[in-house]
């Protein structure tokens, strides 16, 4: 019994159906053939591992663009490729736009069609396991707002981990919208102060004649307007964790109470000539490198006691393996908001994957999310065209230029993925073949594979 996504071929010429049908079996796919729009309909609804519908454009009764709006509504997820013959090309393109991935034409170019068969297939294989493995995100439900893939982002996080669950300082590294105070909320909520204040502050963006306070409270009387006691942001956060964001920002007079803050684990409000005595946990944040952190911007004592462990989030461009995972990820969270169906087609995908984004997670998400709000589609398939103008920076002309980024391959992808869900099933190739949805005996073709 096969596994993995299945192909349906619809066309109502017997003869070329069963002779795209022997074509695609020899090269390894599970194929249905169906005559018509109603038996199409029907295999569907008997196979739910249909993954790709080859669809033939003119045929009678239903024709290729109904029943691909059709199959598209049923599964949002289904690839269709419309079959045409030269003279109906332009019919074929309004089948995109309605939501099919690409079309062949007849006669067939056999080549041809092995490339875009087999392309989107490792597409679809890829994203029916990210899905898997998003529905197993649990084990690590703390960290569940996380998504990535990537190596270099599963070490990142494996590190958060292990430091959430002492009492150690952390600091932060990492480009604007790489999720620094995504990562120092989920080290708060997987840590023992979990059910305190988590209080994060941009030290940047307070007025320099106010941080001190804004930090450690003031009494009444202590300067003009202060009317009454405040506490500050430490004393509101007694027993959970305080966020330093953009800590290279921070005056150095104000560092040197900081300071005293990080060893004695008290603090003296402004116009008090008492100590506060507080429980604190410090994460610090910053975009700036860790060479002008500690020669410019930071005391050195400072430093040291702010650094106990360092995590340096990679920017996206250095790990396209997660650009694919975020994408799916923004697209489903903007389809239950909006109430329609939202995907990105395979060029769009594939654009993305070439782009440097420049600024990090949060370009990406307001990328898909500006392309959804400006469409009332539904379904609606994000393509490369709506993206494009939508890109503050250029795009590599061509993948040799692409390469300079770091981009990966599918093969890549598989591989990471798998050893993704070998991790996270504690390498029990059980589980994780359980995780990605494949077979055991498919699981160790691939692991012989790698090893060879």
């Amino acid at each position: 019994m096969k596994h993995g996504p299945a192909i349906l071929v619809v066309d109502d010429d017997a003869t070329l159906a069963a002779a795209l049908r022997e074509f695609l079996s020899h090269e390894g796919y599970e194929v249905e053939v169906a005559q018509s729009g109603a038996e199409a309909l029907a295999i569907q609804e008997a196979n739910p591992r249909i993954a790709l519908a080859l669809v033939d454009l003119m045929m009678p009764l239903m024709d290729g663009l109904t029943l691909t709006v059709e199959l598209r509504r049923r599964n949002p997820d289904i690839a269709v490729v419309i079959m045409t013959g030269y003279g109906t090309i332009e019919s074929a393109i309004d089948a995109i736009k309605k939501g099919a991935e690409d079309y062949i034409t007849k006669p067939f170019d056999y080549a041809a069609v092995r490339k875009k068969i087999a392309r989107l297939m490792e597409v679809m294989e890829l994203r029916e396991r990210v899905a898997q493995l998003e529905g197993h995100l649990e084990r690590h439900a703390c960290f569940e707002s996380m998504i990535a893939v990537s190596p270099v982002m599963e070490r990142v996080l494996e590190r958060a981990r292990l430091a959430a669950a002492t009492d150690a300082s952390v600091l932060i590294v990492g480009e604007t919208g790489t999720g620094k105070e995504m990562l120092a909320r989920a080290i708060h909520q997987a840590s023992p102060r979990a059910r305190m204040p988590f209080v994060a502050v941009n030290s940047g963006a307070l007025p320099r004649e106010l941080v001190e306070s804004e930090l450690f409270g003031f009494r009444r009387g202590a300067f003009t307007g202060a009317y009454a006691d405040a506490p500050g942001i430490f004393s509101a956060a007694s027993g959970g964790t305080v966020l330093l964001d953009e800590i290279g920002e921070m005056p150095k007079d104000v560092q040197v109470k900081l300071l005293r803050v990080l060893q004695e684990g008290e603090l003296r409000p402004v116009g008090s000539t008492r100590s506060v005595h507080v429980d604190v946990r410090v994460v610090s944040a910053t975009n700036r490198s860790l060479n002008d952190l500690r020669s410019t911007f930071l005391r050195e004592d400072l430093y040291f006691r702010i650094a106990t462990v360092v995590l340096q989030v990679p920017p996206l461009r250095s790990r396209p393996e997660d650009i694919l995972v975020l994408s799916q990820h923004f697209a489903a969270r903007l389809a239950r908001r909006y109430g329609r169906e939202i995907s990105l087609s395979r060029h769009a995908l594939e654009l993305l994957l070439v782009y440097p984004f420049p600024g990090n997670i949060r370009e990406l998400e307001s990328l898909i999310e500006s392309a959804a709000a400006i469409s009332v589609d539904n379904p609606q398939v994000i393509s490369e065209t709506d993206l494009k103008p939508l890109l503050s920076s250029p795009v590599p002309e061509n993948i040799a230029t692409a390469a300079a980024h770091g981009p990966v391959s599918m093969e890549q992808m598989e591989r990471l993925t798998i050893q993704q869900a070998l991790r996270m099933s504690d390498g029990n190739r059980t589980k994780a073949a359980s995780l990605l949805g494949i077979s055991r005996d498919t699981l160790y073709r691939k692991l012989r594979e790698y090893q060879g």
